[in-house]
């Protein structure tokens, strides 16, 4: 099931979509009301919704294009990212690092497809984008093994990890260089993990349509399983938790890895089968 939050009447909703339509939920049953309500429903709350689904008419659903999106999870209770997590696709890859390097980023720094994000310069003025494979958590995971780790993971989606790489930020302050307001666009969509497998699915960037970044989730040091398993180990992770699963390399070509963002930039991160997400720098 592919889904969405849409903003409707000023209120986050979680919307079925299909195709380039969405069918806005509203209360099918109780309790399915928020998408980490639907992620902590499990198998049983997609089968509620997919049987409400079907009773609709045809006319229930709406154009996406006339939607405004928010971010897919609008009040995740933790965001995590990791780092150093692309490399050869060997097993001697000597950068896999002993164990995932976590960082943070606050709950209040995401945002929707369609977003426009800005943030004060006199903090930073060296700040990028860049492509994740976003993992949404489903049922609760406290110290799960790998083999466990996939029956708690609710969905795929698009994170821009945007950070600041001022040297005072980036290296010293991660947290707030990853936090600032819409720093963490997450979107468009939500793709459970019955329709998809993520061991090989192209990922990339581009900045006013060129491309930045172009990789592949084969490339991934540390699987889905691997983190959600560290992670768990850790720290509860709860329903509509977020996990940014790390990003693959700049590339050389122009405009190159030393080009920030600027006001004007329209970023595009994408993973097949997934979607783009794409928001505009003010």
């Amino acid at each position: 099931m592919r889904l969405a939050t849409i903003v409707d009447g000023g209120r986050p909703v979680v919307a079925v979509v299909r195709d380039d339509r969405a069918l806005p939920l509203g209360r099918p049953e109780p309790g399915l009301d928020s998408m980490r309500a639907l992620a902590a429903s499990g198998e049983h709350g997609l089968r509620r919704v997919a049987a409400w689904v079907e009773r609709q008419p045809d006319a229930a659903f709406r154009s996406l294009a006339g939607l405004e999106l928010g971010p897919v999870v609008p009040d995740p209770g933790a965001v995590y990212a990791i780092g150093l997590n692309y490399g050869p696709v060997t097993s001697l890859d000597p950068g896999r690092p002993p164990r995932p390097l976590v960082y943070g980023k606050l709950p209040t720094s995401v945002a929707g497809h369609g977003a426009i994000v800005s943030w004060d310069r006199r903090l930073t003025g060296s700040v990028d984008a860049e492509v994740e494979l976003g993992i949404v958590i489903g049922a609760p995971a406290r110290a799960v093994g790998p083999d466990e780790a996939p029956a708690h993971v609710f969905g795929y989606t698009v994170i821009n990890d945007i950070s600041s790489r001022d040297p005072w930020l980036d290296g010293d302050q991660w947290l707030l260089g990853k936090s600032m307001t819409g720093f963490c666009p997450a979107g468009p969509v939500v793709v459970t993990t019955d329709e998809l497998a993520v061991d090989d699915l192209r990922l990339g960037c581009t900045l006013n349509g060129r491309p930045i970044q172009d990789g592949s989730t084969r490339e991934l040091r540390f699987s889905v399983a691997e983190i959600v398993s560290y992670v768990s180990h850790h720290a509860e992770l709860r329903p509509g938790d977020l996990i940014a699963t790390g990003t693959p390399a700049r590339l050389a070509a122009p405009p190159g890895p030393d080009r920030h963002l600027e006001a004007g930039d329209v970023v595009t991160t994408w993973i097949e089968r997934i979607g783009e997400l794409t928001i505009t720098i003010a």
